[in-house]
């Protein structure tokens, strides 16, 4: 967990002691940059982060990009709605957070990034995303913590690819919001995909002949939310939803900007 290690590295800033924290996987590494800017002794070796008393932490201003996590749904948006195109400007594209992308390219996505820089120590970049034609893929456990967030669009985007893709190593979505795992494979079969729930993950075979309408559930949930109304755009249906505010969780403006796009 990336709030985890976090809160360690930022109580021993506060405290100036050492501190030394091992990350089996790389998980996200935005304070660990954060910390450095401001003059933070923060080193690696190997799986192991520390940090060590280096004087006061200096002030700066920080530029903050647009958050993948929420452009992540009009890019999958994009890809499995026929005819379309998007450029989401400015976006986080740090490689421990932006692992969708990674495994969209091997689905055969057309995503291009384009006017890449650094600023404030990240790495942000304009994603051009077109529709394509999807294929399925596996993704294990070693990247499973660079798109955490993302599992359920991504599972989305399995529903629209050809073959079957399975997520494994992703039992921490149990424990979110919702138990995710669950949420989406049960909510995604209710309109008509072959979805299947796995302890540590799902199954999806994408491509079903008949995707339907209907009402269901984002358990109070708001990337469960997005994610099927995401799913209901590329499949042309009609769903109702539950509880829609949730959504605003993380993304207060989602049905403004689907509703411009999708228009």
């Amino acid at each position: 967990s990336a709030q985890v290690k976090s809160a360690i590295l930022v109580a021993a800033a506060a405290q100036g002691v050492v501190a030394e924290v091992r990350e089996p996987l790389p998980t996200r590494d935005h304070t660990e940059k954060m910390l450095r800017s401001m003059g933070a002794d923060v080193s690696r070796s190997g799986d192991w982060i520390k940090i060590s008393p280096h004087g006061p932490l200096q002030p700066l201003d920080v530029d903050v990009p647009a958050d993948f996590s929420a452009a992540a749904f009009f890019i999958v948006g994009a890809l499995v709605t026929n005819r379309s195109e998007i450029i989401a400007r400015n976006v986080l594209v740090n490689p421990l957070r932006s692992g969708m992308l990674q495994v969209l390219a091997r689905m055969g996505a057309r995503i291009e990034l384009t006017n890449e820089r650094v600023v404030s120590g990240e790495e942000i970049a304009d994603i051009v995303v077109r529709s394509s034609e999807l294929k399925a893929t596996e993704v294990d456990g070693s990247e499973v913590p660079l798109l955490i967030d993302e599992v359920p669009i991504v599972a989305v985007a399995a529903a629209f690819a050809s073959g079957v893709t399975e997520i494994r190593g992703a039992g921490e979505l149990r424990f979110k919001e919702s138990d995710r795992i669950a949420s989406i494979t049960s909510q995604l079969s209710r309109l008509g995909v072959v979805a299947e729930e796995l302890p540590d993950g799902l199954r999806i075979k994408g491509r079903g002949d008949v995707y339907r309408g209907g009402k269901v559930s984002s358990f109070g949930d708001h990337r469960i939310a997005m994610a099927l109304e995401i799913f209901a755009l590329g499949a042309d249906i009609e769903i109702t939803l539950d509880d829609r505010d949730c959504v605003a969780t993380s993304f207060p403006g989602f049905y403004d900007k689907l509703r411009s796009l999708s228009a």
